[in-house]
């Protein structure tokens, strides 16, 4: 699953009838009329989900005598899962990142604003 159809994938469970579908499926794969049986939708509605969802690669079907059984494509989900764990992985770098304290050998945490020390001079002694 490239790019490209990795956004179609998360574009096409961006509605939940489809995520619903998608989580029936993960559970086994079944056919039109299952599905339907166990959604708030009509049957078109669900073909047509499922038409979305396989044109996005995320399922894939197959022909039982006059049926047809769907299945998720492990494949397609695994490259969601990637791209998702890539956001969390980023996205958990930028907070470390945001929280971490400042580096002693960073000149901006150091004291004194050129990195040096502050001392003043009063009759000819230094300040400790």
């Amino acid at each position: 699953m490239g790019t490209d159809t990795a956004g179609e994938g998360w574009a096409a469970l961006g509605d939940p009838t489809r995520r619903a579908i998608v989580a029936a499926l993960a559970e086994r794969p079944r056919a039109v009329g299952e599905l339907a049986d166990a959604l708030p939708v009509t049957r078109p509605a669900v073909s047509l989900a499922l038409k979305v969802l396989k044109d996005a690669g995320l399922v894939s079907d197959r022909a039982a005598g006059t049926r047809r059984i769907y299945r998720l494509n492990p494949t397609a989900l695994a490259a969601l899962r990637d791209q998702l764990d890539t956001y969390w992985s980023r996205a958990l770098a930028g907070y470390q990142d945001a929280v971490a304290p400042p580096d002693a050998t960073d000149p901006a945490g150091a004291a004194g604003a050129g990195g040096e020390q502050d001392v003043t001079e009063t009759s000819g002694q230094e300040r400790p």
